[in-house]
This record gives structure tokens, sequence and C-alpha cells, in this order.
């Protein structure tokens, strides 16, 4: 089967959905479809985000969501990759893979100076993943937050 990658529409919230919420519920979340859709669908047609779709054959493979930012020092726009899921069914068939190299494609395109994401220090697979697709740690960097709502 063929694997594509492309940009999604506001039409395929609906669709994403559920990889969404499994994503979400990874990561200790209770599982809420409709919140997950509702979620998604505000960020599409917002254009908040930027969310690339996997598609193996004519199943949904996996995403991964892109978030803008800037940064003030170098004067230029930078992307936070937010999100990356797979399906169960679809793991290690170069899905992952894909929407790195998709991410990094649009990124270019946009005139990005650089993607960043976070992931935690438990999650070595993907770890191996980034490290083995070119991303590189920050070095002497911290990041911290502030939180302003429970939860």
């Amino acid at each position: 089967m063929s694997l594509a990658v492309r940009r999604a529409g506001v039409d395929d919230a609906e669709a994403i959905a559920p990889l969404f919420d499994a994503y979400r519920v990874f990561y200790g979340q209770r599982s809420d479809r409709a919140a997950a859709r509702t979620f998604l669908s505000a960020r599409l047609q917002r254009d908040e985000s930027v969310i690339l779709l996997a598609r193996h054959g004519d199943d949904i493979a996996g995403f991964t969501q892109l978030y803008p930012m800037f940064s003030s020092v170098a004067l230029a726009r930078t992307w936070i990759l937010n999100d990356l899921f797979v399906a169960a069914t679809c793991r290690r068939a170069g899905v992952a893979r894909a929407l790195l190299g998709a991410a990094a494609e649009f990124a270019r395109a946009d005139g990005a100076l650089r993607l960043e994401l976070e992931t935690t220090p438990d999650n070595a697979g993907a770890q191996a993943l980034y490290r083995s697709a070119g991303w590189q740690d920050y070095d002497g960097t911290m990041r911290f937050h502030l939180p302003l709502a429970p939860g």
C-alpha cells in the first residue's frame, strides 16, 4: 500500500479525531472524541495550526500538528511540532518518519528558521526516531512553564 501525506483541512477534523483522541489518551487524558473533534475543528477553522495527515491506502495512518511561534531574537518564524501520532496498526511502516519529513518540508517552504519539539524523558523510541531524522537536542537550555489553570 502507498503512503501519502497531505495538509489537512477543516473537513478532515472528523476523520482525524479518533487518532487525536488516542494520542491524548496515550498522554493520560480521558477519552473524549467529541472534544477532540471540536478542538481540531477550531484550530483548523481559525488557521491556528497546521495538521499534516498521513494515509496508508484508504486508512488514516497518523498525523502531526504544528503551531506557529516567532523568534524575536532571530526575527523569524519557527514551528512547534506539538503532536505526532501513528495508529497502532500502521506503526513500523515509516509513517512517523514521513510525517517528520513532511513537517520539515512544510516549514522550509514557509521560510521558518527551525522546527522544535518536546517529548517526555521516558519516550526513548520517539527520541531515537527524532535523532535518526536529524533532530538535535538543545544544549544548555532549560524550559520553564507557569501553570495558569488546573489540569
